[in-house]
C-alpha cells in the first residue's frame, strides 16, 4: 500500500510565483492592516475595501504561475496517497496537479452569500461557487439576494476545515511542512496530531520556533527544500 504523505503548505510555497508573502518583512501586512481588509470586523465595517483588496489578490493570481515547489508536490502523488493542506487561498496547488486539496482559509477565486457558511448551516459550501478571477463589488448579489463575499476565512472566524486537516495528519505515514513559519494558529498546531513514528520535515529558510526530535528541518526556499525532501524519501 502506498504511504501518506500530508503537506501543510503556507505562504512561502507560492513565494517563488510572485505572490506576496504576509508576514515576513516587506509582506503584505506591512502595507494593509489585516483587521481592516480580512476580518470579519472589517468586513461589517467597509465591504468596499476588503472587496478591494480581494479583487487586487485575485487579479495578482490571475498573473501568477505555479512553481517547481508546487509541481514536486504534485508529482508525490505517482507513488504516494498525498493530501495537501494549504493555508493559502490561491490555486496554485491545483493548477500544478494536486487533485486532494484542503484549504484551510478559503479560496480566492470563489464567493458565497455573506449570511451562509455558518455554523448554523454545518459550514455547508452549497452556496458556494467560483468566479475565476472576476471582481466582486458593494452591491453584488447572490441568488438569495445577499451580498456575495469572497469565501475566505477572515481574522475573527472558525476554521471549519480544521477537523477535515486533523484527520488527514492522524493518518499520515509522513509530514511535509512547506513555506509557513508555524505562527499562525491553529494550523501552526496540526503536525502535532501526525502518529508518534511518523517523521516530520519542515521546508523553510528562516528558524522555525518548534522544538521536536521528530522534525527534519530542511532550511531552503521551498523549491530547493521540496526537491531535497523528494530526493530524501526516495534514495537513488
Amino acid at each position: 500500500m502506498n504511504k501518506r504523505i500530508a503537506v501543510l503548505t503556507g505562504a512561502g510555497v507560492s513565494a517563488e510565483s510572485g505572490l506576496g508573502t504576509y508576514r515576513d518583512n516587506g509582506g503584505l501586512w506591512d502595507n494593509y492592516d489585516p483587521m481592516e481588509v480580512a476580518s470579519i470586523e472589517g468586513w461589517y465595517r467597509n465591504r468596499r475595501k476588503v472587496l478591494d483588496f480581494y479583487n487586487m489578490e485575485r487579479h495578482n493570481l490571475m498573473k501568477a504561475r505555479p512553481n517547481a515547489a508546487h509541481e514536486l508536490i504534485a508529482s508525490l502523488e505517482s507513488r504516494y496517497k498525498v493530501d495537501v493542506i494549504t493555508q493559502n487561498v490561491d490555486n496554485l496547488h491545483e493548477r500544478a496537479g494536486s487533485t486532494h486539496v484542503v484549504h484551510l482559509h478559503g479560496e480566492i477565486t470563489k464567493v458565497r452569500p455573506e449570511n451562509t457558511y455558518t455554523d448554523e448551516d454545518g459550514y455547508s459550501e452549497a452556496s458556494v461557487f467560483d468566479i475565476g478571477y472576476s471582481d466582486v463589488n458593494v452591491g453584488d448579489k447572490a441568488p438569495n439576494g445577499v451580498q456575495l463575499r469572497p469565501h475566505i476565512v477572515f481574522f475573527g472566524e472558525a476554521v471549519p476545515k480544521m477537523v477535515d486537516a486533523i484527520d488527514i495528519v492522524s493518518r499520515a505515514d509522513i509530514v511535509l511542512i512547506v513555506g509557513t513559519s508555524l505562527s499562525v494558529y491553529p494550523a501552526a498546531s496540526l503536525y502535532r496530531y501526525a502518529p508518534s513514528g511518523a517523521p516530520v520535515y519542515i521546508v523553510d529558510p528562516a528558524s522555525v520556533p518548534v522544538h521536536d526530535p521528530r522534525i527534519r528541518h530542511i532550511k531552503k526556499v521551498a523549491t530547493e527544500g521540496v526537491k531535497e525532501f523528494i530526493d530524501s524519501i526516495n534514495p537513488r
